[in-house]
């Protein structure tokens, strides 16, 4: 996701009412123009923060629809659905986000977002693509 932070933090009271308002008022832009992209990102991202998974996943899913070929855009599903606990679904929609060009292996690699991913069985395909994609790219 956009902030990358080693590990999530709780958020305090204060930051979750915030959040909360945030959340309602990009909402309410999203519904106004469902195809707004940059609101979509922004409350999707929220929605994670807030650990609204299932509502984050919906977004990303929609912003997916919108941006079917965009790197980030399907990295960032991928860590939806790792967080919904879909990890083949992760796994999938991880192969497909490297093949449109995402290429921060470092973050891919330590992402607490991912934590589910990583453990499954076919990340080892994933581990696989990123190093030849490295090979290729010195």
């Amino acid at each position: 996701m956009p902030n990358k932070p080693n590990v999530r933090r709780k958020l305090t009271r204060r930051e979750q009412r915030d959040l909360d308002i945030e959340i309602e008022f990009i909402a309410g832009v999203v519904r106004r123009d469902p195809a707004y992209v940059e609101a979509l990102q922004v409350l999707g991202d929220d929605y994670t923060r807030r650990g609204m998974h299932d509502e984050g996943l919906r977004i990303d899913e929609q912003l997916a629809q919108l941006r079917p070929k965009d790197a980030m855009v399907l990295y960032n599903l991928a860590c939806s659905y790792s967080l919904a606990g879909h990890s083949a679904r992760a796994v999938a929609t991880l192969e497909k986000a490297i093949n449109a060009g995402y290429n921060d292996f470092k973050w891919l690699s330590r992402d607490p977002d991912l934590a589910n991913v990583r453990k499954h069985p076919a990340f080892a395909k994933i581990r696989a693509k990123v190093r030849s994609v490295k090979v290729r790219a010195e």
